[in-house]
């Protein structure tokens, strides 16, 4: 560490690859949240901060790409790489949201990019009892699916629909392939991303509500046999991810880790998602007595994103205090 500052050396941490980039995830999927609880200032606040977040770890993917290939090549072969992938979907999906569909179209097209290659180093690289970010190969194909799903909605292009269809049932076969390198010791143990193997199904059955609300009279993507299939992996992916989410919390209780550790916003990114995935899976298979418990879940969501950031503003502090 010789030659960097303390300020660098906090940067260094924060990362992508050391899970920085879940901070925009989870700044993301409040926005979205938000929106569909109906708090569309709040909602853009948040997005505005995540844009501002992506961009700052955007350029220095591409500083790090540019001027140290070593260190970049070594934190690409790591899970928490594919953040770069699951962030810019989830802000493609805000986007699209507002009607901004060519900016939205860019990230799609970002993300399809990034994806692959990506994927590979990550899956290469898997190893045995792994932390919770093993999961963002769910994460990272579903990220592209909900985006794309969502994009041939606003589009109506029924391509895009099957693109995305096919993201869907790759990103499940993703998380049934990572459950058995998961060290379920994390449950108890873990310092914030275990919370991601709750993720992956939140954001799967988000996917798949998605699926379903892109398809139309005009498009008629599913027939009726299709859509029941869709409409029942769905709710059972809801299903499990709250009972993920019930079964972290009590975790969280019995086994406290109140210090703050950057993995920490890879905590409030699957609440986060687990919420928009409640109201809308609430939406497309109209189950409309989600929508309570799903609002709630975003305030629970608001809640502990405020915690963690309070976390990351001491940190910034104590590392100035250091440079000066």
């Amino acid at each position: 560490m010789s030659g960097i500052s303390p300020l660098g050396a906090w940067w260094a941490r924060c990362s992508p690859a050391a899970g920085a980039g879940g901070a925009v995830m989870a700044t993301g999927i409040m926005s979205e949240g938000l929106y569909l609880a109906g708090a569309e200032t709040v909602s853009r606040v948040a997005l505005a901060a995540a844009c501002a977040l992506w961009a700052a770890l955007a350029a220095d993917f591409a500083a790090r790409l540019a001027l140290d290939r070593r260190r970049w090549a070594a934190e690409a072969r790591t899970p928490g790489a594919l953040t770069a992938v699951a962030a810019t979907t989830v802000l493609g999906t805000r986007f699209s949201a507002l009607g901004w569909q060519p900016l939205a179209e860019a990230l799609l097209a970002l993300s399809v990019a990034l994806w692959p290659p990506l994927l590979v180093l990550v899956v290469r690289h898997w190893k045995p009892r792994m932390p919770g970010t093993v999961f963002l190969a769910c994460v990272a194909t579903q990220g592209s699916a909900v985006l794309g799903a969502t994009l041939a909605a606003a589009l109506t292009t029924a391509w895009l629909a099957h693109l995305s269809l096919v993201l869907f049932w790759l990103g499940l076969a993703m998380y049934g392939l990572a459950v058995p390198r998961f060290e379920w010791r994390q449950i108890a143990q873990g310092p914030g991303d275990q919370w991601v193997a709750g993720g992956g199904l939140a954001i799967s059955a988000l996917a798949g509500a998605r699926l379903l609300a892109a398809d139309s009279a005009r498009l008629y993507l599913w027939n009726d046999d299709d859509r029941g299939v869709l409409r029942v992996v769905t709710v059972a992916l809801l299903v499990l991810s709250l009972a993920w989410y019930a079964v972290l919390l009590a975790a969280e209780a019995a086994w406290p880790r109140p210090r703050y550790d950057v993995r920490r916003w890879a905590t409030v990114f699957p609440m986060g998602m687990t919420a928009t995935a409640t109201l809308s899976v609430a939406a497309a298979v109209g189950g409309a007595w989600l929508k309570w418990p799903g609002r709630v879940l975003v305030w629970v969501t608001v809640a502990a994103w405020l915690a963690v950031a309070a976390g990351a503003a001491a940190g910034a502090r104590a590392a100035l205090r250091k440079a000066r």
